[in-house]
């Protein structure tokens, strides 16, 4: 599979939203953005409207990652808005996870599901055949600029060997601290889709484009060490 970057929209400039997406549009593979609610993680961030917004400027495909504690209430106005991908927090969904994700899939929307670093994989066992995306918290979530969490690449690991052992079909993703300092261990790990936001890419320049070709740099560099 082909290695995929998705920007973590939260990190952008966003006084200058239609300007830095137009550069991405002919470069990252899709987009992440952030919806949190201020109680399950504690901050604020994307919304509903900006899913629809960015609908709008761009055809690359959108995950949107709900860090809230009721995500049934954001499902059917995300898949309005435009999403592609609804990411749903482990944590939030005990007692009615198969029920949300019937509803994204009969709405043609992909399912995906976020484990902080400190949650086991074993929580998502049960139905790791009905997702499409699986995304490892490598930060502690809700904040831009943390320190990675290391002890979470085992679990990516383990993720990337049942995926192979069981034929699973999910998209193998990492969201925190992607960056030069941890693009081999993930990639090493078996992270199919990297999520870049300030340390990884936003802060690496002013100008856009210069950032991602530093961060593409930084990645081929990472790699190419290990020969």
């Amino acid at each position: 599979m082909k290695i995929k970057f998705a920007p973590s929209l939260m990190c952008m400039d966003l006084m200058r939203v239609q300007e830095q997406v137009s550069i991405l549009n002919e470069r990252c593979d899709l987009y992440h953005v952030d919806i949190m609610d201020g109680h399950f993680v504690k901050n604020l961030s994307l919304s509903v409207d900006f899913v629809k917004g960015l609908r709008q400027i761009t055809n690359l495909p959108i995950d949107c990652h709900l860090m809230v504690t009721n995500p049934e209430q954001y499902i059917d106005p995300l898949i309005k808005a435009g999403a592609d991908f609804i990411s749903l927090h482990s944590e939030t969904i005990s007692g009615q996870a198969f029920r949300l994700f019937n509803k994204i899939k009969q709405a043609d929307c992909k399912c995906g599901v976020v484990l902080n670093p400190e949650t086991s994989l074993e929580a998502v066992k049960p139905y790791l055949n009905y997702l499409d995306l699986l995304t490892f918290m490598t930060v502690d979530p809700g904040f831009a600029g943390q320190n990675f969490i290391a002890e979470t690449i085992k679990s990516i690991n383990e993720a990337a060997l049942w995926k192979v052992r069981n034929t699973y079909s999910y998209i193998l993703a990492v969201d925190g601290a992607c960056n030069k300092h941890t693009f081999l261990e993930l990639a090493d790990a078996g992270t199919e889709c990297f999520i870049v936001g300030s340390s990884g890419l936003f802060n690496l320049d002013e100008d856009l484009n210069i950032a991602y070709d530093i961060m593409m740099q930084d990645f081929r560099q990472s790699l190419a060490a290990k020969k």
